[in-house]
């Protein structure tokens, strides 16, 4: 038999074994089920949220349609997630560089059980915590910030004497998605090839500079992704800023004065209830919203990392 023959004969692949098939089906079936269900949501949010948008002005009070109605609530949405990201992922990436580069073993593990321990913790008893707890001791804070920094719009004041602000449910959320951002970030780091880390070492890198030409260019792409699923934990967020925040549908850059912008989650919570069935169909048309909205930010996310994934691997 020659060469060319031997090359010719078919390849032959490996039987496939029943238990294969089976997991790959339950794989496929669990993929299409989430598809299912994120496409049942839409046609509910669809088709009990879109009559909401044309329904008499009393249902969008203190306003008169929908549109400015839902673009108040989703500019304190987007504003109160963008404050918690601020506080969140600095502390964050710090914390997830100390457990995988700098923190001996004995420690790192306990940090990040504790860190991970946030995770756990239901929203309602952040909402306790930062109403009854956190809000009264920033009081102070909120009136130093008027005092010193009261020239810009974000601390114009006057400041809140309860310590019910968008400040302080900024910083609620920043703790919730703090542990995610967190436990995603340490993975990312610590899979940084070894190689890399000991090249730069050997080339007479610092450690702080190993991090930042060899393990940050790395984790470019899961650091994004992070920040991304924080951020949608915190649009999505509705007791602990319910319970926070004294809100209300309103512009207002203001974030330590008792005026402050409501978010789409937290006014559906509170308004919920007492809700008639014209203004129940209005809830519903801002949560559909609201489903739009963070869609479009997880698809952006995909589109961010994808392209970093592009420029690494050239």
């Amino acid at each position: 038999m020659t060469i060319t023959e031997t090359e010719a004969e078919p390849q032959v692949s490996p039987p496939t074994q029943r238990g294969d098939r089976i997991f790959a089906g339950i794989s496929k079936a669990a993929g299409l089920s989430i598809l299912v269900a994120l496409a049942a949501v839409f046609v509910f949010l669809a088709i009990e949220g879109i009559p909401g948008i044309n329904q008499p002005a009393d249902n969008y009070a203190p306003l008169d349609s929908f549109v400015p109605y839902v673009g108040r609530l989703l500019f304190g949405t987007i504003y109160a997630a963008i404050i918690a990201l601020i506080f969140a992922v600095p502390f964050a990436l710090g914390i997830a560089l100390f457990i995988s580069h700098y923190a001996p073993r004995a420690l790192a593990v306990p940090v990040a059980y504790v860190i991970d321990l946030l995770a756990a913790v239901p929203s309602v008893v952040f909402g306790l915590w930062g109403a009854r707890v956190l809000g009264p001791y920033l009081v102070p804070a909120h009136d130093w910030l008027y005092d010193k920094l009261g020239f810009l719009p974000f601390f114009a004041g006057p400041p809140s004497v309860t310590g019910k602000t968008l400040f302080t449910a900024g910083l609620v959320l920043g703790i919730m998605i703090l542990p995610i951002i967190t436990a995603i970030c340490r993975e990312i780091f610590a899979q940084t090839p070894r190689l890399h880390e000991e090249a730069a070492l050997a080339l007479g890198a610092t450690k702080w500079e190993m991090i930042r030409y060899s393990v940050f260019p790395y984790a470019r792409s899961g650091m994004v992704s992070a920040v991304m699923l924080g951020l949608g934990r915190a649009l999505g967020e509705t007791m602990a800023v319910a319970m926070v925040l004294s809100a209300s549908p309103v512009y207002t850059l203001n974030i330590i004065s008792n005026t402050n912008p409501a978010t789409i989650a937290s006014n559906i919570a509170s308004s919920f209830q007492e809700a008639t069935p014209a203004k129940l169909s209005v809830l519903i048309a801002t949560g559909l919203v609201l489903f739009a909205f963070t869609f479009a930010v997880n698809f952006a996310a995909r589109a961010i990392v994808a392209r970093n994934d592009r420029k690494f691997n050239k």
